[in-house]
């Protein structure tokens, strides 16, 4: 697959402590994508990281509904909400980028999850799926007509986020070596049945 320097772009989800080895809401295998996500970055003139940014008792946190336990689903105000363990709050070491990954790449950093009573798995759009985090725009501006998406989860918020890339028009590429899932009662096999129906690509890293 032949990348487009000019209307390409580089979408790296949520590559945060917490997320990785040790972290509050570790990804199995999170840490292993770091490598390969700094090789690819070369390839591309726009990279855009995205950065889970919660506030401390965030609406997504099963800490702030007595009574319930992490990856318990309930019913808020916008629709289903897994709930979470306290993760990836403003300002803590946990919602840093994981210190190897190569952040000088980074042409803008997408914050989502920062409002309090609304959890943001997309890139695009927050749970709600109308209140929007400004990327498609920023995009738009610059021309982009692909994106890459590679990061974690697979599951979660690299599902939602390719999803809502190819909802804008977009034409997405998910670089499902360089992701990983949480994979929460077949999660991840129906994130990537979802995504073939969308219409978008899976690659590996070895063939762009």
């Amino acid at each position: 697959m032949t990348i487009d320097r000019r209307t390409d772009a580089f979408i790296v989800i949520d590559i945060q402590r917490d997320f990785c080895r040790g972290g509050a809401l570790a990804v199995p295998g999170g840490d292993d994508v770091v490598p390969l996500i700094n090789r690819l970055f070369p390839r591309f003139t726009l990279s855009i990281f995205t950065q889970d940014w919660h506030t401390a008792g965030h609406v997504s946190f099963a800490s702030a509904h007595p009574g319930k336990n992490n990856y318990e689903t309930i019913a808020l105000t916008y629709g289903e909400q897994t709930l979470w363990p306290d993760h990836c709050v403003q300002g803590t070491d946990g919602a840093d980028f994981h210190p190897l990954l190569d952040q000088m790449n980074a042409a803008a950093i997408i914050r989502k999850g920062y409002h309090a009573a609304v959890d943001s798995y997309s890139a695009f759009f927050e749970n709600d799926r109308s209140t929007p985090t400004g990327l498609a725009g920023f995009l738009s501006t610059l021309g982009v007509q692909r994106v890459f998406i590679a990061g974690l989860a697979t599951d979660f918020c690299v599902l939602y986020s390719a999803l809502d890339a190819r909802a804008l028009g977009l034409d997405v590429v998910v670089i499902d070596d360089a992701s990983r899932g949480i994979d929460i009662n077949g999660s991840l096999a129906a994130a990537h049945e979802a995504m073939i129906r969308a219409g978008i690509i899976l690659v590996t890293a070895d063939t762009l």
